[in-house]
Parts: C-alpha cells; sequence; structure tokens
C-alpha cells in the first residue's frame, strides 16, 4: 500500500500488532521508517533494554551513534528481539554517526561501528558534523558503501544549502539523508525545501524540543489545544506534525511508555489549518548550537 505524505512516497509497513509505522524510499533505494527512537544519553545497558521495547512496540528505526558510546547496548537489543523472533535484520533500520575524534581515520571508525553494532552492515552512516577532514570522512562513508559496509550515508548538522554543497561537491553518491535539529520553534523549511532535489531526506532531532527544553513547546497553547481536539498529547501532535511536513522524526526515550506513547501518531492527522498554526509557531530558534 503507497500512500503520499507532503509529497514524499511512503509505503506503510505493518510492523506490531498495533502499528503500521510509514517509510520513506531514499535517494539510495532503501526504506526508511518515518518515525524512529533516538538514544542519545543512554548507556549501553539502558539502550538495549529501550531497544528492545522500542522493537516489542513496533519501532524499526533505532539511532545512535560513536559519541553516544552505546552501540554495543543497542546491537544487543536488536539481536535481543530478533533471537526471540520478533522481527529479522532485514526489519530494522540502524543509523549510526562517525564522530569528529574519528575523522582522522574515518575508515577505522566505519569499521568499528559495525562491529560494536554486531549486525552485519550499517543501514545509516552520518557524518555527525562538520569539522576538519569532513569531505575525506565523506569519501569514507562512500567507499563504505561500495564495500557493503553501510546501505545508505548522509550528514548531520549541516542548516544551509552552501554547507550541503560543499560537502558533496566531489561526491558520487548524494547523501540520503540530513539529521538536525527541527521542532515547531526551528522549522529549516528552505532547507528541506532545497534538498528535495535531491531526493534527500530531513531527519529530526530534538523533535519535542529537546532535554530542558520539552516543557516550553508542551506548554504552548496552541499546541495543547490541537491536541485537546484530538485527544492526544501534546507530544503526539508534533511528532505527527513532523511526519506530515515531510520529516523523519526520532524521539529520545528510555521511558516505556513515553515510548509507546510515541509511536501512537498514525491513527489521526492533523488538519490544513492545525498544519498552518504550527508553521506559525516557527520563530527560528535552536536550542543547541552543533
Amino acid at each position: 500500500m503507497r500512500v503520499i505524505i507532503s509529497g514524499l512516497m511512503v509505503i506503510l509497513l505493518t510492523v506490531g500488532a498495533s502499528a503500521e509505522v510509514p517509510s520513506v524510499r531514499l535517494n539510495s533505494g532503501y526504506d526508511m521508517p518515518v518515525l524512529g527512537l533516538g538514544t542519545w544519553t543512554q548507556d549501553n545497558a539502558t539502550a538495549e533494554q529501550s531497544v528492545y521495547t522500542a522493537i516489542r512496540e513496533g519501532y524499526r528505526l533505532i539511532d545512535t551513534a560513536r559519541y553516544y558510546g552505546n552501540e554495543q547496548g543497542v546491537g544487543k537489543g536488536v539481536r535481543r528481539a530478533i533471537a526471540e523472533g520478533l522481527v529479522s535484520r532485514e526489519d530494522i533500520f540502524i543509523t549510526t554517526k562517525i564522530m569528529p575524534g574519528n575523522y582522522s581515520d574515518p575508515d577505522a571508525a566505519i569499521d568499528a561501528s559495525n562491529n560494536a553494532l554486531g549486525l552485519g552492515y550499517i543501514d545509516l552512516m552520518l557524518i555527525h558534523q562538520p569539522g576538519r577532514n569532513d569531505e575525506g570522512v565523506y569519501a569514507a562513508l562512500e567507499r563504505g558503501v561500495k564495500s557493503g559496509k553501510i546501505r545508505s550515508i548522509g550528514i548531520s548538522n549541516y542548516y544551509t544549502p552552501a554547507e550541503f554543497e560543499r560537502i558533496t561537491r566531489n561526491a558520487a553518491i548524494l547523501p540520503a539523508v540530513v539529521q538536525n535539529e527541527n521542532h515547531p520553534y526551528y522549522q529549516n523549511e528552505a532547507l528541506r525545501k532545497y534538498l528535495e532535489r535531491y531526493g534527500t531526506v530531513v531527519e529530526s532531532w530534538y523533535p519535542l524540543g529537546g532535554r530542558g527544553h520539552t516543557h516550553e513547546l508542551f506548554g504552548n497553547e496552541a499546541l495543547r489545544e490541537i491536541a485537546r481536539s484530538h485527544g492526544k498529547t501534546v507530544a503526539q501532535v508534533i511528532l505527527r506534525w513532523h511526519i506530515q511536513a515531510g520529516y523523519v522524526v526520532i524521539p529520545g526515550s528510555k521511558n516505556p511508555e513515553h515510548i509507546r506513547e510515541n509511536i501512537g501518531v498514525f491513527d489521526f492527522a492533523l488538519t490544513d489549518d492545525e498544519m498552518r498554526t504550527i508553521a506559525g509557531l516557527d520563530i527560528q530558534r535552536r536550542f543547541e548550537s552543533w
């Protein structure tokens, strides 16, 4: 079954007893779920349990990074779910990132992440942020694709067309994904529209505002009113907005109730007026500086 969300072709995949999570077709030819679990700040033990819980609840996209120090835990959580017959490896989409401390030897960093995850290959690997030799890092990601270690590649924390053009000026493979901070108070719609010409998808980290800032969004009266009208939480309304606006979204949580809440966004839709109301909340305010 195919449906359209904000001009993106998506495929509905039945992934659990009670959830259908759409997937967007990347320019690499692979399908990426439009909602997943972020694992920033989780240690290995916590990540293993949260990943397992998320998969049990219907998640199929998991986001980690070398910098997080939890790739081993993420891999263990996935392998646990596979061993119990909940999913196969092909059902799961794993994203990780090369951190700046490894930019001098990116090929070794790719191998280190693959070994830590223990899942055979990486579905999506990103440059974590701009830095010295990041163009060389991107070339290493391309080599990773050619060798079968990585399926799709991209960049994170590149916020302008000029930054995108710089990192790709010598590229043979265009980024499948740009992962940036995005939420109702910071909607980089200009970049998302610019990237459409390349078939590059924008993925939102801190989609709910991030640690220490969620209360600012959750207390917004316009968002609270929309949530009341749908019988949903503000978090669910924000995540639904991301998806309808054309973003992939990875809310982070280790709380089983929040993990369950965050995936409960596929049984309602925001109206055009509600989407315009949320678009009007954009004040170009980022909560982080990287």
